[in-house]
């Protein structure tokens, strides 16, 4: 198969005419052309982090309207369905994701339940984590609310994040406003990430001690209109992410919406490519290819940088969304 178009190339930070060969689901080749359609073909976007559940539809439905939006990938945390049905809630997620094409990184929910005050329908320990961290359909060990316990050495906190760093996987951060010897004390314990920064300035701190700053635009959160200029700054510690979405704004778009923002605030195409496309996939390793030869044929065709209008998006070298539809069909899952 072979698709021509204009190449947005994240790593020579530049946009020519090609040809693209696909075969078996990869890029085999790309070949510069002069004579090719007025589009552009780009690496598809990646949301950093995200719970399904607040878009209160499956991971099949969710994957549906996401990829209308130019999504390849979404980085899951399964913590609120774990809440409800422990373990086999978060299994249901990786069961019904895989009867999709849109590629999922699922996490290890950290703190089931959220707080010891809070009535849940589940409990997920320290062994339970470690063995679901240690199967590879997961990816990381989700965000650890419970920072208080990481502070002070809780032990059943710590044995969860001894277990991720045995298997090389990622922790994810939750640390709102914390600063000073506790972030440091937080982030020694090999804490990554956190999209919970609402300042400017905590998210600053955060990034001087080694963490990795996830920009959140969601339905119940908002802090792109704080936190946008650490994308100059920093752009190689910066992603992009929901959070939680919810299904009326999941209508009206995904992480495409957020893009499209900052590339209307005049932010460098290129520096918006690496938040949003090749961060997410080095960090949580979602498989997903960045328009490279011998890349998973993961990309996106747009009709230009002003309307940004999605013309396509491709996963593995199928079409799975085009001229105005899903181009797979799916039928539903039951926990």
């Amino acid at each position: 198969m072979k698709i021509s178009g204009r190449i947005v190339d994240s790593g020579l930070r530049a946009i020519y005419g090609a040809e693209m060969t696909i075969e078996d689901g990869r890029i085999v080749s790309i070949v510069r052309k002069d004579d090719v359609p007025d589009r552009l073909i780009m690496p598809g976007f990646i949301d950093a982090h995200v719970h399904i559940e607040s878009s209160m539809v499956t991971p099949g439905a969710f994957a549906c309207e996401a990829v209308r939006h130019g999504t390849v990938a979404v980085v899951a945390d399964p913590h609120e369905i774990a809440n409800v049905m422990g373990v086999e809630g978060v299994r249901f997620m990786m069961r019904d994701a895989a009867t999709v094409p849109l590629k999922f990184v699922f996490g290890v929910p950290s703190c089931v339940p959220a707080t010891p005050f809070e009535s849940s329908g589940a409990v997920i320990g320290a062994s339970e984590v470690a063995a679901l961290l240690r199967e590879d359909a997961t990816g990381f060990l989700s965000e650890m609310m419970n920072f208080p316990g990481v502070i002070n050495g809780d032990p059943e906190v710590l044995e969860k994040l001894n277990a991720a760093r045995e298997v090389g996987k990622p922790v994810d951060g939750h640390a709102p406003g914390v600063t000073g010897d506790d972030l440091r004390k937080y982030i020694s314990a090999g804490i990554s990430t956190d999209h919970e920064s609402s300042t400017l300035e905590e998210a600053i701190e955060k990034l001087s001690a080694g963490m990795k700053i996830l920009i959140r635009e969601g339905s119940a959160a908002r802090n792109l209109n704080t936190l946008h200029p650490l994308i100059e700054t920093s752009r190689e510690m910066v992603m992009l992410c929901c959070d939680d979405i919810h299904p009326d704004d999941l209508l009206e778009g995904h992480i495409n919406v957020i893009f499209k923002r900052l590339l209307n605030k005049c932010y460098n195409l290129f520096d918006l490519i690496t938040i949003a496309s090749v961060n997410p996939a080095i960090h949580y390793g979602t498989g997903t290819g960045l328009l490279r030869e011998g890349d998973s044929a993961d990309f996106i065709i747009v009709d230009d940088l002003v309307n940004f209008n999605i013309l396509s998006t491709w996963i593995d070298g199928v079409e799975v969304f085009g001229a105005g539809e899903v181009k797979f069909s799916y039928k539903g899952g039951k926990p």
